[in-house]
């Protein structure tokens, strides 16, 4: 994981970016506490050593353990969050319900695992540049989208990273969020997203998907309970 140190930054995407969405708008975001993240996706063979069981679609090939883990919904990712904790002996970040669709509260000062907040996810992806995608204006030098991915997805970290370390952050598969989907609120301090919602954000862009939905500042959002190959998760962790 990289540590992400605390920051400032302009969320969101000028009013002239090309091909913005209109639930982009720009304002100013101050995240006071750093933060680790997963310089990768979650990768099939991570995901199979700590669940023991592999969902994914993309599985063939020399390559496969090393592919993001993809047909994974929120709930599932929330879960493998707190199963890595707890195999390394940390405070888990979630508190999750009974059912498939369990009531999910997240404690942000926990040092367990949880997903990133879309703002830390941004300001991530970003890494204090103003690069239309994650480390580049070239999308081919840093992501898999539908020019070259193949319609497949492909073992992390074959592209260039970004000025942080990541990789993948645009393109290969979306990436889940822990945020509710809402209309962005002004300038926010460590802002966690809509109180409530049905939506959970998504982040990223993916191997079936244009350049326009890989930049920094392109938003999407599912149902917690949605999967599809083009879907996997990154992790991040609260620095104690």
């Amino acid at each position: 994981m990289a540590v992400i140190p605390p920051c400032t930054f302009m969320m969101g995407s000028p009013a002239n970016e090309p091909d913005r969405g209109a639930n982009e708008t720009q304002h100013a975001v101050r995240l006071t506490r750093g933060f680790a993240m997963g310089t990768t996706p979650v990768t099939q063979a991570l995901w199979t050593a700590v669940m023991g069981s592999n969902p994914s679609e993309f599985t063939a090939g020399s390559e496969a353990s090393q592919r993001p883990v993809e047909q994974v919904n929120w709930f599932d990712a929330v879960r493998f969050c707190n199963a890595l904790s707890g195999k390394l002996g940390l405070r888990s970040a979630y508190t999750v319900g009974a059912g498939d669709e369990p009531t999910v509260t997240c404690d942000f000062t926990a040092p367990g695992f949880r997903l990133p907040t879309e703002a830390e996810w941004e300001c991530a992806a970003g890494a204090g540049t103003k690069f239309r995608y994650a480390g580049s204006d070239n999308l081919d030098e840093v992501g898999w989208f539908d020019d070259n991915s193949g319609e497949t997805t492909h073992a992390v970290a074959q592209k260039k990273a970004n000025a942080w370390g990541l990789y993948d952050m645009s393109g290969n598969v979306w990436e889940w969020t822990s945020d509710w989907y809402g209309d962005y609120a002004g300038s926010a301090t460590d802002p966690v997203g809509a109180a409530s919602g049905s939506n959970r954000v998504n982040r990223c862009g993916s191997l079936v998907n244009s350049a326009r939905v890989a930049r920094v500042a392109f938003r999407d959002w599912n149902d917690p309970s949605f999967r599809i190959f083009s879907l996997g998760f990154r992790l991040s962790r609260t620095i104690p």
